[in-house]
């Protein structure tokens, strides 16, 4: 049977599997005039100090609901819009194996993958508290003035770097565990071997890394959203003070 499957993965053509990357800049900042002091106020009325704070509380309030979301059993599994699936470039691999009747081996590797991010998820809370702490009133107003996901886009560039590092040495223990790791290793390093085709990246670990964290701000982005929009969502005075005067 092993050699069965390796003859498999010998006649797909399989191109290169690049992972996506986070976006790293916080895109166009709407430029304030408002001076650092906490006593100053803008066109909207409020108070630098209201802004700063209203924005703090609505990430504090958008990240938790986020990380618990994506960190419970099937936050990502059971979920379409962020569930880890087999990369696209190699979907004529998963559909062969389908076809002879081993996709057994695919779903039990799509759902370690989604297991494993489900785990990591539980690490981003204190990054993101840090990010928050360091926000500044040129961060918040523009926040508050720029596009629906702005919020999540300032965590992105603050917190990215941090969140693969935390994120990775869990996601490849939860892998390793279920022997993911080891077989998505075998075997496209096997396949690598072979003479003209070009390489296959086995690395499962960093794309399921990047993955979850793809996840993750989809889902904080959902989260920013509701406080923005919805005034149930505005669970505190802060947020509706804040979020009713945009």
């Amino acid at each position: 049977m092993k050699k069965y499957f390796f003859l498999l993965i010998a006649v797909a053509t399989l191109p290169y599997v690049s992972s996506c990357q986070i976006t790293k800049g916080l895109g166009k900042r709407i430029p304030t005039s408002i001076p650092g002091t906490s006593s100053s106020t803008n066109n909207t009325g409020l108070s630098n100090s209201d802004i700063v704070a209203g924005l703090k509380e609505a990430l504090q309030v958008g990240t938790n609901n986020g990380t618990q979301k994506v960190s419970q059993v099937d936050g990502y599994f059971a979920n379409p819009l962020i569930k880890i699936l087999m990369p696209p470039d190699v979907k004529m691999v998963e559909d062969k194996l389908r076809d002879v009747g081993l996709g057994s081996y695919v779903d039990q590797a799509v759902l370690s993958m989604n297991r494993a991010a489900e785990q990591a998820g539980k690490e981003a809370a204190p990054i993101f508290i840090d990010a928050i702490k360091g926000m500044t009133i040129t961060d918040a107003v523009g926040i508050l003035k720029g596009p629906d996901d702005a919020a999540t886009q300032y965590l992105k560039a603050n917190t990215s770097a941090q969140l693969t590092t935390k994120f990775t040495p869990v996601i490849k223990k939860a892998l390793d565990q279920t022997q993911a790791t080891k077989y998505w290793k075998q075997v496209f390093d096997t396949y690598n071997q072979l003479p003209f085709v070009q390489h296959v990246n086995s690395d499962l670990t960093g794309y399921v890394t990047q993955k979850a964290l793809d996840g993750l701000f989809v889902t904080v982005a959902q989260e920013e959203l509701k406080i923005r929009k919805d005034p149930v969502a505005q669970v505190t005075d802060i947020l509706k003070r804040v979020f009713g005067h945009k």
